[in-house]
């Protein structure tokens, strides 16, 4: 069983993208919508909430847990990974979303130029800084927050022209330092990314952070071939900490199709 974590609905468009390339498996989705959204949160409030996501999935008999979420990959992961998971799960794995990013960014920069748009916790952990420069030290982030698109887009106002001001006088920064690539460092970013293609012009690479996701995990899952088993009957299971209705009803609009999930506590 695999699971994935978002603090929201975002990490849908990763599921998404995940299901498509790699059906055979059984997945649980898991979003914390009742304290969403993570991105104004302390590091050590993230984290903790980040482990209780953890520690129901893993008792769900997940396998392998996907942080489908930046500031959970940004602010927990490592050290989930590091101190948590040798002392209470050694046999089980968690994977976040920044690292995927930045590997496929690396194979892709000419100029070493590349603009990270994300949440305040985002960018202010420098996660997307350290992972670029243990990849390539001579590549230079230009990080921009944009605290305003998450609840403008989870409104449903993508068209409206107030969010069409908004994304430019986020870019406008960023355009002008000519970056290579531009990483959307949070799953929601991923409903504006025609606009965003658009504003920054066809130099430019706008990377599609569900297929790398999806990409990147097969290639995990083929090396570790051991670690998660397939299904002949594979499940999908929906989870949410807040209203089921209001999930379905975000689940139709993130994964184009009618889900059924249930609510839970934590």
């Amino acid at each position: 069983m695999i699971g994935i974590f978002d603090s929201g609905y975002g990490g849908l468009t990763i599921f998404k993208y995940i299901e498509e390339k790699l059906p055979e498996y059984n997945y649980i989705y898991l979003g914390d919508n009742a304290r969403a959204p993570y991105g104004e949160l302390s590091q050590s409030i993230i984290y903790n909430y980040t482990k209780q996501a953890v520690d129901y999935l893993f008792a769900q008999d997940c396998d392998l847990i996907i942080l489908a979420c930046n500031t959970a990959s940004s602010m927990a992961l490592r050290k989930l990974q590091q101190e948590y998971l040798p002392k209470r799960y050694p046999d089980k794995r968690i994977l976040g979303v920044i690292r995927p990013l930045a590997e496929a960014v690396g194979e892709l920069t000419q100029n070493r130029a590349v603009a990270v748009m994300g949440t305040n916790s985002t960018v202010d952990s420098g996660a997307y800084i350290n992972e670029f420069a243990d990849i390539d030290p001579n590549i230079r982030v230009i990080q921009q927050a944009c605290p305003l698109l998450v609840p403008l887009i989870e409104q449903s106002r993508e068209d409206q022209p107030e969010t069409k001001i908004v994304l430019m006088e986020y870019i406008r920064p960023l355009r002008q330092e000519r970056p290579d690539a531009v990483v959307l460092g949070c799953t929601h970013y991923g409903f504006l990314e025609d606009l965003i293609k658009k504003y920054f012009g066809p130099e430019t690479k706008v990377l599609n952070s569900g297929e790398v996701v999806a990409h990147k995990l097969e290639e995990y899952l083929l090396r570790h071939d051991d670690l998660v088993k397939k299904s002949d009957q594979p499940q999908r299971i929906f989870l949410t900490s807040n209203s089921s209705e209001k999930f379905d009803q975000a689940a139709q609009k993130f994964l184009g199709r009618y889900i059924k999930s249930k609510t839970i506590n934590f």
